[in-house]
């Protein structure tokens, strides 16, 4: 996903068809798959955290640096790497990526001390940092406008979502049944199948003039993107008052305002200023942000209930979570019809409304098994919700554009989505960790997580009111 203008695929590309043939299947395929995997790697961790401590020897101040040094690279450089694929090629890019992926997974799973781990996870984070991007753009280039668009959008946000809670489930698995080392090593095979494959299917693509690179706007926005990720893992460490978290963070929000200040003045910006001001792109992308915060998170806090409050194993905790992955490849499968339906403003409402529901009802979770089955209702229900704001969200925020604003908008939702899973846990972390009460934390984070819900409901409905938001409805 580029986030640049005149985002077109190479004249040698040759046209489009109007429908799927083998080939889009297969470009198709391969794309979806190392989405997945990406996607894969942001939760498979979780669970097996306290093992890999205990067996490589972290302390449990810095554990932590397991997730953080990913999420870091993985949010931080997206829209760098995502310049870079338009200036050498996005296929290039989404190859070196995907072989960077597969070694740091390898090095990851040999790791013998923690140093050697933690290096293993920043080339993992920026690897994906580089290929989520990537993979993107050739998406949206690959498919014309409109119904196929679409079709391959809700299946990319389908597996995307459904990828995060697989990863909660095959942590579990995997460190139960063999090693943790193995939620590392399961990387390297996906890795190698699709480089195979890849460049047999996946034509070039990058715009028809190389742009030039905003040096200056390229370190706003990645030196700000990582302070303020920095800034909220600290917040859930330290809690919200820490001056370590409030430092980290203002300055992230200065860094990213300066970021604004040199776009609306450079004459190659890495994001226009007049992209951002699309009513669809802006709110559509906090739509998406909030779908991706609060879903992503809510896996953290109930494997936190399955595991502390309920003192279920990391494999039983995992497949939990089963009913949740079910949930959202349905919401995938069915959004691209229900927003053919109603368009995709109601959409993002009646997706929003439905997870929302589903979340504040977890609530009612005690302390016993008994509750289990309301969990994994109300999973799978907020699951489909979610799922309709995703899938609404990416074609909202990238569907009625010209071609040469077409790829900056696929780069800031991708940037939206990385962000997103990045920022959830701390936020829910420095919630739950704010009453000494492991089970009362979790009950007020749960509240919390659905007023964010609600707040990016009433964004939709306030501020979303276009007649480009109705074109992007007609378009399906």
């Amino acid at each position: 996903m580029s986030v640049v203008e005149g985002a077109r695929v190479d004249a040698g590309a040759g046209e489009v068809p109007a429908r799927l043939d083998g080939r889009l299947r297969l470009v198709l395929v391969v794309l979806l798959v190392a989405q997945f995997m990406l996607a894969v790697d942001f939760s498979i961790l979780n669970v097996a955290l306290p093992v890999i401590g205990d067996g490589l020897g972290f302390s449990l101040s810095n554990l932590q640096w397991i997730a953080t040094s990913f999420a870091l690279c993985a949010a931080g450089f997206t829209l760098l790497f995502g310049r870079v694929a338009d200036l050498f090629g996005r296929r290039r890019l989404f190859l070196v990526g995907l072989a960077v992926l597969g070694l740091s997974s390898l090095v990851g799973g040999l790791a013998t001390s923690p140093e050697m781990l933690i290096a293993a996870r920043v080339f993992q984070g920026l690897a994906t940092a580089a290929v989520t991007p990537a993979g993107l753009s050739l998406l949206t280039t690959s498919f014309p406008e409109g119904p196929l668009r679409q079709k391959a959008l809700g299946l990319n946000g389908a597996l995307m979502s459904a990828g995060f809670t697989t990863g909660a489930i095959l942590g579990g698995v995997l460190t139960d049944l063999l090693s943790w080392r193995w939620a590392f090593f399961i990387n390297v095979p996906v890795a190698l199948a699709v480089l195979f494959i890849a460049p047999t299917v996946i034509k070039e693509s990058r715009p028809a003039t190389r742009p030039k690179l905003d040096v200056p706007g390229a370190t706003a926005v990645t030196l700000g993107l990582l302070a303020l990720i920095y800034g909220l893992t600290q917040a859930g460490e330290h809690g919200w008052g820490a001056p370590s978290a409030l430092g980290w963070l203002a300055a992230g929000v200065v860094l990213l305002i300066v970021f604004y200040a040199i776009e609306s003045k450079s004459s190659a910006p890495l994001v226009p200023v007049s992209v951002l001001k699309k009513k669809t792109v802006a709110w559509g992308n906090i739509a998406g942000l909030v779908a991706f915060l609060t879903e992503t998170s809510l896996v953290f806090l109930m494997t936190l209930y399955l595991q502390e409050v309920l003192d279920f194993s990391p494999l039983t905790a995992g497949l939990s979570f089963g009913v949740l992955g079910v949930g959202t490849v349905i919401g995938g499968s069915i959004a691209p019809r229900v927003i053919g339906a109603v368009g995709t403003r109601s959409t993002l409402i009646v997706g929003g409304v439905l997870q929302a529901v589903a979340t504040l009802s977890l609530v009612a979770l005690g302390e016993t098994s008994a509750s289990m089955w309301l969990l994994l209702v109300a999973t799978f229900a907020g699951g489909v919700g979610n799922m309709l704001v995703i899938v609404g969200f990416m074609v909202t925020a990238t569907t009625g554009l010209p071609d040469h604003e077409q790829g900056m908008a696929t780069g800031l939702a991708t940037m939206t989505q990385q962000i997103g899973i990045t920022m959830g846990t701390p936020i829910m972390s420095a919630v739950a960790a704010a009453n000494t009460d492991i089970h009362a934390g979790i009950t007020t984070a749960v509240i919390v997580n659905t007023a964010i819900v609600v707040v990016g409901i009433l964004t939709t409905v306030l501020f979303l009111r276009t007649k480009a938001a109705k074109d992007v409805a007609a378009a399906g």
